[in-house]
Formats: structure tokens, C-alpha cells, sequence
């Protein structure tokens, strides 16, 4: 093997392990929160804020159904809303109808 081959074969596998060394140093923290639906406040959502928005800060009404919020996993069906006059709401993993903007 050639001088210049060999430092190009050890350029790439630096490379490479640097690479799969970021993956698994960002892939935990991804793997503990899942979407939660309706639980964002206007304008502070994470994404999907549906039609006529974009993503992240686009939702136009508190607990949009439609837009979500990262939270920890297995915990969005446990958050509730209290709202003074009006029925707790819940948290959804899926998108909800409710709270849509007119």
C-alpha cells in the first residue's frame, strides 16, 4: 500500500468514526421525547402546526390540536390542561381536532 493510499484510508476512517460517534451521542436524547399534540401555547410549538403554518413558533392558539411539542416519552397522554370554565384536555400522540384556528 502507497504512502498517499494509506493516509487517505486513515483520513476515512477517522471520518467515519467521527461520524458514528456523533450519531450515538445525540440518538439518546432523540429516543426520550416523542410529539405530543395540543399542548403547545400559541407560538411556542415545536412543529406541525398545520395548514397555513409553517413549523416550530407557528400555532396560532393555545393547545392547538393540530401542532405538537416534544415531551418525554410515554408521558404525553398524562398531560393534562386546565383551562378556568372549560374541560381538561389532554395531551394526544396523534393530531387532534380541537382548538383549531379559524
Amino acid at each position: 500500500m502507497s504512502k498517499k493510499t494509506a493516509a487517505t484510508a486513515a483520513i476515512l476512517a477517522g471520518a467515519m468514526t467521527a461520524a458514528i460517534s456523533m450519531a450515538a451521542s445525540t440518538a439518546p436524547a432523540n429516543a426520550a421525547k416523542l410529539k405530543c399534540y395540543g399542548v403547545a401555547l400559541a407560538g411556542q410549538n415545536d412543529c406541525a402546526a398545520g395548514p397555513g403554518t409553517t413549523c416550530a413558533g407557528t400555532s396560532k392558539v393555545d393547545y392547538q390540536g393540530n401542532s405538537w411539542k416534544y415531551v418525554e416519552a410515554n408521558s404525553c397522554d398524562e398531560v393534562v390542561i386546565k383551562v378556568d370554565g372549560q374541560p381538561d384536555r389532554m395531551g394526544s400522540p396523534e393530531p387532534i381536532e380541537r382548538d383549531l384556528p379559524s
